[in-house]
């Protein structure tokens, strides 16, 4: 009977792990990052420390995952409306995915960078010679710092509204672009003036206040800025 209790629970487990992956895509997303990593375990000289601390990894962000999940079904089943304790649950459950997800990629970074080096010195010469990729950086850099910054002040979504502008800092931003890659005057000039005007329609729309608009102007500026001092 107890043989017959602890397949049931095996089964049930193992059902459950399949049913989170064809449901979750963020799980997929996870299950497909850990078949990319187990398989460059394979062509690097890991010891078996450094394996270990990779899987022991995997399994904590899986488990995170797994448990996120559960709980917004859970919730999601007993309460059909909306409630400030229930976002709270899901948020803080996401954030706990967060977390693992994001001491993962640091010690996937520890264990891989000294055999990534040469690769990485190479890819980065290619980035400084490439202006496309130079653009596409800058603007991640740009929006991941504003996300951040939105997050600490706590005003409005990560993606709408709130200190500072989103959109004002990624328009001066392609604007310092413009102005670092173009010789040509009027197109630099054009470049400011396009951002003057989403800026401002930014105020009109009330969805921000003309501070958020300025502060996000200067942050967008001073970081496209001080990447391209740095990076070239």
């Amino acid at each position: 009977m107890k043989n017959k209790k602890l397949t049931q629970s095996f089964n049930c487990a193992i059902e459950g792990i399949i049913e989170a992956i064809r449901k979750e895509r963020n799980l997929r997303i996870h299950i497909f990052a850990t078949f990319i990593v187990l398989t460059a375990c394979f062509f690097y000289d890991l010891s078996r420390i450094e394996i270990m601390i990779i899987t022991t990894n995997i399994a904590i962000v899986v488990m995170a995952e797994l448990l996120n999940t559960a709980v917004e079904k859970a919730l999601d089943a007993v309460i059909d409306y909306k409630h400030p304790l229930v976002k709270f649950s899901k948020d803080a459950a996401a954030g706990a995915v967060l977390v693992a997800a994001g001491n993962s990629v640091l010690v996937g970074y520890m264990v891989f960078w000294n055999r990534l080096k040469p690769f990485t010195f190479n890819m980065l010469s290619k980035i400084q010679s490439s202006k496309a990729h130079m653009v596409f950086l800058v603007l991640v850099f740009v929006c991941v710092v504003t996300v951040i910054i939105k997050v600490i002040v706590g005003k409005g979504t990560p993606l709408k509204g709130g200190m500072p502008s989103g959109h004002s800092a990624i328009a001066f931003s392609i604007a310092t672009i413009i102005a670092f890659l173009s010789k040509e005057t009027v197109a630099q000039v054009l470049g400011y003036v396009l951002a003057l005007i989403v800026a401002q329609s930014r105020v009109d729309s009330e969805v921000h206040s003309v501070l958020e608009v300025i502060v996000g102007a200067i942050l967008g500026t001073v970081l496209t800025v001080l990447f391209f001092r740095v990076v070239l």
